[in-house]
């Protein structure tokens, strides 16, 4: 029988380490964000079930190559402020691009991986002068998705987390049982084969503990999702189909079993502007934590071109 849920509070993700942690307003929300280094800002933003900790190998060799590097909390997780609602990716790409301004830059290179790439993304389309290049992980342009969900049955399969999400509570206790152990188990389902996440199972869990957490990090999924028939779907769409005009590079594992290769590969055909892709041989879905260097090193040089 599952034991009963606990809550913790925000403070478990304020992990000591040579960054600085501060809360800085943007968009009208309160953001939580680390940062490390001086020098041009890189802007990095986690996905789903992470935190800002999903970056902290990049944190340290960003800051080593000569660059401001922050990680943030996105809306709705870890120490971010938690509002009822904003979960759409155009509210998210505002909050982002209200942050970069907040922390005194008119642009930066933003990194995403996961839902932080579907992010970044969105940013490059709505607001592309405040991201001078841009690094997607692990996530194809979201104009990708729905072509992929309804012709490639092996994408459907690999995202049947996304359609248990669509139901009502049930997802979000479901997260958090038995002390968060079903997010070690979403890590451990979508990594690399030669990948484990040891004692960093506990942070991920932990995070996903704070209050209200498991709800707002799933009503991203749901907002997708729902909004494909209504009208800010539409919107959103819409929007989408602009060429982007900022620099990209595309970095994706090959054993990635949540997003298939297949699916993010011909993201490409939306960038007008220079735009690389790279497949990663024997990584998984999150590649910043299975082959942080390469990860480091690669947006390092995509910065500096």
């Amino acid at each position: 029988m599952a034991r009963a849920r606990r809550h913790l509070e925000e403070s478990v993700v304020l992990i000591d380490g040579p960054w600085t942690h501060r809360d800085v307003s943007a968009n009208g929300i309160r953001m939580h964000t680390v940062e490390l280094g001086t020098g041009p800002l890189v802007l990095l933003l986690h996905g789903f079930p992470g935190f800002w900790w999903s970056w902290r190998h990049q944190l340290t060799g960003l800051a080593e190559a000569g660059y401001r590097a922050v990680a943030c909390d996105l809306r709705g997780y870890g120490a971010t402020d938690k509002p009822p609602r904003g979960y759409d990716a155009m509210t998210a790409a505002a909050d982002i691009a209200g942050l970069i301004r907040a922390l005194g830059e008119t642009d930066a290179v933003v990194a995403g991986h996961d839902w932080g790439a579907h992010i970044g993304w969105t940013m490059a389309a709505l607001h592309p002068g405040v991201v001078r290049r841009l690094v997607a992980v692990s996530d194809p342009h979201p104009l990708r998705w729905l072509p992929a969900l309804a012709t490639d049955p092996a994408q459907r399969r690999a995202s049947r987390h996304a359609w248990r999400f669509q139901l009502p509570w049930h997802p979000e206790r479901w997260l958090v049982a038995d002390d968060a152990a079903n997010v070690a188990l979403l890590l451990r389902r979508w990594t690399g084969p030669h990948y484990a996440f040891g004692e960093n199972e506990r942070r991920y869990r932990d995070a996903m503990l704070v209050l209200n957490t498991p709800h707002c990090a799933l009503e991203y999924y749901r907002w997708a999702v729902r909004s494909v028939p209504r009208n800010d779907g539409r919107r959103f769409r819409h929007a989408l189909r602009r060429q982007l005009e900022t620099p990209t590079l595309q970095l994706h594992g090959a054993a990635d079993p949540c997003v298939l290769p297949a699916t993010a590969q011909g993201s490409g055909k939306y960038v007008s502007a220079p735009y690389e892709w790279r497949l990663i041989d024997g990584v998984g879905h999150c590649p910043p934590e299975e082959c942080p260097e390469l990860v480091t090193g690669e947006i390092v040089r995509w910065a500096k071109e």
